[in-house]
């Protein structure tokens, strides 16, 4: 499986050097942590296959994953869309049953990745029923947040632009980059524990 030292080296890319960041509007810079997202799922997606063919499986990884997707996904990233994102386009009435199902999904993800966590450990492999559960709810995650990452980047965040004025746009993008280091330091969520664990299978 993935290293996740390869998923913060993922997101880092194109950001400048160590000294200079280039500036990234808020839509890219949004898609961009899409890009973690979209590790931890392949993640998911070999993991759901080992079970199936009853391959040998280290559930650190998984268990790794799912506090990368608690801590920089639901904590960070949902949070920026909830209190920035989907609150404009609701006052503005536009797309507004898509931030519903978005937030709903939100809520559903939430769970998922508590069942998953709770589940990642040794012991879940040789109880069959519970591997069973540990693979349908990544299952689960995966078949949910497929389509939910691609309607916020093809639809949802290219609108953004149309519905704040040039100004607000710019100050999303400084608010965005003053959270991340706020909460996971100046080196932005690649300083984070979590990124630095793991290794290849």
């Amino acid at each position: 499986l993935m290293p996740a030292g390869v998923i913060a080296q993922e997101r880092g890319r194109g950001r400048g050097s160590e000294h200079e960041e280039e500036d990234v509007a808020p839509p890219e810079d949004l898609m961009r942590e899409h890009g973690v997202l979209k590790r931890v799922l392949f993640v998911y997606e070999e993991a759901i296959r080992r079970i199936d063919a009853k391959q040998d499986l280290s559930l650190d990884a998984v268990r790794n994953s799912a506090g990368i997707i608690r801590t920089f996904i639901e904590d960070y990233h949902e949070k920026l869309e909830e209190d920035y994102l989907f609150p404009r386009f609701e006052k503005a009435r536009r797309l507004t049953e898509l931030t519903q199902v978005l937030r709903a999904q939100h809520l559903a993800g939430r769970r998922v990745t508590e069942q998953i966590t709770r589940l990642a450990t040794a012991q879940t492999l040789k109880d069959q029923r519970a591997a069973a559960t540990l693979r349908d709810a990544m299952h689960q995650f995966v078949r949910m947040y497929g389509p939910h990452e691609a309607r916020e980047d093809t639809v949802l965040f290219p609108a953004l632009r149309t519905i704040v004025s040039k100004q607000e746009f710019g100050a999303l993008g400084e608010e965005f980059e003053k959270k991340e280091h706020t909460l996971f330091g100046d080196d932005g969520f690649e300083s984070d524990p979590l990124f630095r664990r793991g290794g290849r299978e």
